[in-house]
């Protein structure tokens, strides 16, 4: 069964959308090498701190070792604060 996540990651001000800029290269570098990841792009909206997510995994299992890794991570501490709103479906 695979997991796909899509949705927004909102920045509040120039600071969190300059952090997100700066992490976020490595961040997709690291979850594109994750064994059991199909797809995962993250592009800013032109003009906004707005940035439209879409992640896919072969299975649960992958999907939560991506889960995992990003919690421990220099991107999951660093954007902690800002605001995701994602949508998960299974298939």
């Amino acid at each position: 069964m695979g997991v796909h996540l899509t949705g927004l990651l909102i920045c509040r001000d120039d600071i969190e959308a300059a952090t997100v800029e700066r992490e976020l290269p490595e961040h997709i570098r690291r979850t594109r090498d994750e064994v059991g990841c199909r797809s995962f792009d993250v592009t800013r909206r032109s003009g906004t701190l707005v940035w439209d997510v879409a992640e896919s995994f072969v299975d649960e299992a992958a999907f939560a070792a991506h889960q995992r890794r990003v919690a421990s991570s220099d991107w999951g501490s660093v954007t902690a604060g800002i605001e995701r709103r994602y949508e998960v479906r299974r298939d």
